[in-house]
């Protein structure tokens, strides 16, 4: 009972043990037998015989909606387990506890013989004090096959996490294919080679083709996936800026349109945007009903809204022609109005739009679009304050593409130092904001930009334990607990078991160390608190749309 993670709001022990042996029956409602049945999926467990129901049921299901959404209680007696779940997800979570419950064999691919399924008897009921509680998943940059976000996917679930972000498009690749603009997948997938220099070094570059997206299928494939896992899907489509691979392929709908444009090589703010013209409008919209067709129930929509440059917007004549007809005084009121009528465009589609902070600095956003402020609390608060939903998304601590420590010995990274104990000590929900302003804060996440994270064993070493920790805090709504540490060495033996790579907390594992080669990290070169400290200037502009780094 003391080794649960995330931490429970009640775990009692009582004297004994239960065993759940491979096969036991599972009885209660279909839908909730399924959802602890695939929290279990090692032991095999079968849906009890509906004449039998509950007097041979080795794990006894019910539903109660009172105790509200993702919660659960279970009781484990010598001769049973009882669950009482809120819904399907409060079922899901009720049975990865179980799994912690069991030894660490419970997360292997299979059942391991010789393994005794024993688990302590007592009494757990737990809720989850956010709604959102998510990971964000950049595959634009360096695509991850869908094998990977699977697995993300599961690693999700077994941390009581619910929401993979997944970031779709960037200046270096599209990763979805698109029937209605097939030159999306066919031409902006892919690029000729990737940069391997870093800040203020000569360009370098490994002259390696990479590329790939998902098929609509996969979308779909993934969406399902994730839902039976209780995991929501969020798609982004970055726009209007980071479009160098949707221009590549479709030229037309730049600021620029007689230009020509290449999937990016190299890192870092492009100028490339998309016109905020109508036939963008009708472009996107076209691709946002191909996206969401294929996922199915699309609850949130991230449309981006970050980092633009809209000095193009600015030149073009018949741009700044629009921006008058639209009675709008400059191009920043332009960038607000194309992300409203955006959002405006997935609400008719039953989808709330989800922006980048610079969004709503721009202002002019719909009252349900939700804000992730990336650039700290101050922006967050300004968002809360004018009754926006928030989802905390801070660079510190939840940027995961920083190293883990300013040592030569860690792996490449795209700056220092975010340490598992900054994860841990996070406060989601400032307590000196408003309580109205608190309670617009749904959720946070944690962000896996993917600039320095080219394959799954580089997620796996960024994403966890931090990560841990993360679905800690976002399920109890309060920093890790002062008996976090100790759970966790548990939690890590389970880790283990799933196969995960994570960075030990003592440091990485000889093979895991960036090396004197491609993988070399340099210490010092950017510090995470001084860009804390550049973004928190920035928001002071309420007409700004790009940082100063």
């Amino acid at each position: 009972m003391d080794r649960l993670l995330p931490r429970p709001r009640v775990a009692e022990r009582a004297p004994g043990v239960f065993e759940l042996t491979p096969g036991s029956a599972v009885s209660g409602p279909a839908a909730l037998v399924d959802a602890v049945r695939l929290s279990l999926a090692v032991l095999d467990l079968r849906p009890a015989d509906a004449a039998a129901a509950d007097a041979f049921a080795a794990v006894r299901v019910t539903e109660d909606a009172a105790l509200g959404p993702e919660a659960y209680e279970i009781e484990i007696a010598a001769e049973a387990v009882r669950i009482v779940a809120g819904d399907r997800a409060g079922a899901f979570y009720a049975g990865q506890t179980l799994r912690q419950l069991l030894p660490a064999e419970a997360y292997r691919a299979t059942a391991v013989p010789g393994t005794t399924w024993t688990m302590p008897c007592g009494r757990i009921a737990d809720a989850p004090a956010l709604s959102w509680r998510g990971a964000h998943l950049d595959v634009a940059r360096n695509f991850l096959p869908k094998r990977e976000v699977l697995r993300m996917i599961d690693l999700l679930a077994l941390h009581k996490l619910n929401r993979l972000h997944l970031h779709l498009v960037d200046d270096q690749g599209w990763r979805v294919e698109s029937r209605a603009y097939p030159l999306l997948h066919e031409v902006g997938s892919h690029r000729d080679q990737t940069t391997t220099s870093y800040y203020r070094e000569e360009p370098t570059f490994d002259g390696v083709p990479h590329g790939g997206y998902y098929t609509l299928a996969d979308l779909a494939e993934i969406s399902a996936y994730a839902a039976a896992r209780a995991v929501t899907v969020v798609p982004e489509i970055d726009v209007p800026g980071h479009a160098s691979a949707i221009l590549a392929a479709y030229p037309r709908f730049g600021a620029r349109p007689e230009e020509r444009y290449r999937v990016l090589d190299r890192w870092g703010i492009s100028p490339a945007i998309l016109s905020p013209l109508p036939a963008t409008v009708d472009f996107l919209t076209a691709v946002f009903d191909e996206v969401i067709g294929a996922l199915g129930a699309v609850p949130y929509f991230h449309i981006g809204g970050d980092e633009c440059v809209l000095d193009d917007w600015a030149a073009s004549a018949e741009i700044s022609a629009y921006q008058s007809e639209l009675g709008l005084a400059a191009p920043a009121d332009l960038h607000a109005w194309f992300l409203r009528r955006l959002a405006d465009v997935l609400a008719a589609r039953g989808c709330r739009a989800v922006v980048w902070d610079e969004a709503f600095v721009s202002g002019m956003l719909r009252q349900d679009t939700v804000v992730m402020p990336w650039r700290g609390p101050d922006v967050g608060r300004r968002a809360a304050a004018a009754g926006h939903e928030v989802v905390a998304t801070p660079v510190f601590p939840l940027y995961f593409d920083y190293a883990e420590a300013a040592s030569p010995e860690e792996p490449l990274a795209i700056g220092e130092t975010i340490t598992l104990a900054d994860v841990a000590a996070f406060t989601p929900v400032p307590a000196e904001w408003s309580g109205a302003e608190r309670d617009r804060v749904i959720g946070m996440q944690f962000q896996l930009w993917s600039e320095r994270i080219p394959d799954g064993r580089t997620l796996d070493y960024r994403a966890w334990p931090r990560g841990c920790a993360a679905a800690e805090i976002a399920w109890t709504g309060t920093p890790a607990a002062d008996c976090f540490t100790r759970r966790l060495d548990a939690h890590l033996v389970r880790m283990d078991a799933f196969g995960v790579e994570y960075r030990p907390p003592a440091g990485p594992r000889p093979w895991q160390r960036g090396g004197t080669g491609w993988r070399r990290h340099r210490p010092g070169v950017i510090d995470v608190h001084e860009v804390m400290r550049r973004l928190y200037d920035l928001t002071q502009s309420a007409d700004s749309t790009r940082p100063s780094m």
